[in-house]
């Protein structure tokens, strides 16, 4: 097997004092070069200015000893289709053309003004909420370019691209680059010369073996740059080939100190066979629901102080009510979001709301944080409760001595004026029973009338 090169090296800066000739070049009498931005083996990364529509471009202007864009109408096919795949995590093509005066191929691009990862991983690993970020940023753009049948073929760190973001709870925007150039500089005529098309450091095992490739060849290789940006180190470092002789007969190990949650997504992503290996769309979903409670140099993460610092530039101290943010847990070994608890589900402190049973853990994670909210109303009745007790309180163990005896007393006189009416009554009626009373003699006049209303008045 031929040793495997790069696709595109690793830029490097021009010697100093050589002069560029492409510098304040117009290619195709419409590009006007004016900065370097890397350099490698098969190609240069400049800015220029398209001067038809007045933006700013990068135009990458392969050597002379490239070909495979010459042909101006597969080349115009690719062009359109690679045009037509526009997403925010992706770099936008906009042109591909043959200078007809320097004879060079070359593609116009959208300048994204910011480093890329391998840069930014010379200062060390990356904290996990930005890595998850970044993960799911670059997931769903292989995800539109594997849905259009195009295979990326060189994820690596210097092909990820950070535009610096504009919100205070992320750092960049990740995008990807180069991706459809195997398809525009015509992978047979690559493939024929013995070359294979990525970079040792991150190539699948079957890029490795020659053998025809899918769009499990980029999720391998993503795995590869997401385990170095949590880790700072490269899964297969050293010389092309033994790098890339490596992964044929290991897996890249995966600290378990990154969490199960981390650990079992990177490993499915690299895995040695390409059918094992989960799609785009599947890792754009799970980062999602990544835990990222802890930084990967074990510090603490940023995500809750930051998410603590929007709520509060969104909404003022009191205005949610009492409500308190409890801490994410795992449930069914699926992370939950931190909650926030109000009175309406009757959180106690340190309690976490669960997932409910019989749902699907991963599902109940991707949705957004649950929020249960306490009117303000019910809480101060509750308040004043608590303080009519306490004060009973105070008062019961204010009484004096004499009050316990007292009490008894009483309660004991009290118990008997209940029960002696009530026995009395029972003894009355085992009794025998009152003969009618003997009618009164006749007696008559007004004296008779007055005994008659007399007997009338007491009858019963």
């Amino acid at each position: 097997m031929d040793s495997p090169t790069e696709h595109l090296p690793e830029p490097v800066p021009s010697a100093a004092g050589t002069a560029d000739p492409l510098l304040d070049a117009v290619l195709d009498d419409r590009y006007r070069i004016d900065g370097l931005i890397g350099r490698g083996g098969m190609a240069a990364v400049y800015r220029a200015d398209d001067l038809a529509l007045g933006r700013r471009v990068a135009v990458k202007v392969f050597s002379p000893s490239t070909e495979g864009i010459d042909d101006a109408d597969r080349r115009k096919s690719e062009t359109a289709l690679l045009a037509s795949l526009t997403h925010p995590s992706l770099v936008t093509l906009y042109d591909a053309a043959k200078d007809p005066v320097t004879h060079r191929e070359f593609l116009v691009m959208e300048l994204v003004e910011g480093r890329d990862l391998r840069e930014i991983l010379r200062s060390g690993p990356i904290a996990r909420e930005e890595t998850a970020r970044m993960l799911a940023d670059l997931a769903e753009g292989l995800h539109v370019i594997h849905s259009r049948g195009i295979v990326h073929r060189d994820v690596k760190p210097a092909n990820v691209l950070l535009a610096p973001a504009h919100l205070p709870t992320r750092r960049w925007n990740a995008k990807l680059a180069d991706f459809g150039i195997a398809r525009l500089l015509d992978e047979s005529r690559l493939t024929a010369t013995g070359r294979i098309i990525g970079t040792p450091g991150y190539l699948s095992p079957e890029q490795v073996r020659g053998e025809a490739l899918g769009s499990a060849a980029d999720i391998y290789s993503l795995g590869l740059v997401m385990l170095e940006a949590l880790t700072g180190v490269q899964a297969f470092p050293g010389p092309a080939l033994e790098s890339a002789s490596a992964r044929l007969v290991r897996n890249p190990e995966v600290p378990s100190t990154l969490g199960p949650d981390w650990v079992d997504l990177l490993t499915a992503m690299t895995a040695r066979a390409a059918a094992d290996r989960p799609t785009a769309l599947d890792v754009a979903l799970a980062a999602q629901t990544l835990d990222i409670s802890v930084r990967s140099d074990g510090s603490p993460g940023g995500d809750a102080s930051a998410a603590t610092a929007a709520t509060a530039l969104t909404h003022p101290p009191g205005s949610l009510g009492d409500t308190r943010v409890l801490p994410a847990t795992r449930v069914g070994g699926a992370p939950t979001a931190p909650v926030a608890a109000g009175a309406g589900a009757a959180a106690a402190p340190g309690e976490t709301a669960a997932t409910p049973a019989g749902s699907d853990d991963r599902d109940d994670a991707t949705a957004a944080t649950r929020v249960l909210t306490r009117p303000a109303e019910p809480i101060a009745e509750a308040s004043r409760e608590r303080e009519r007790g306490s004060a009973v309180r105070e008062r019961w163990e204010r009484r004096p001595a004499w009050f316990v005896p007292v009490a008894a007393v009483a309660a004991v006189l009290l118990l008997l004026a209940v029960l002696i009416p009530t026995l009395l009554g029972g003894l009355a009626s085992d009794a025998e029973p009152t003969p009618p009373a003997t009618p009164l003699p006749s007696v008559p006049g007004e004296l008779g009338e007055h005994l008659r209303q007399l007997e009338e008045a007491v009858t019963p």
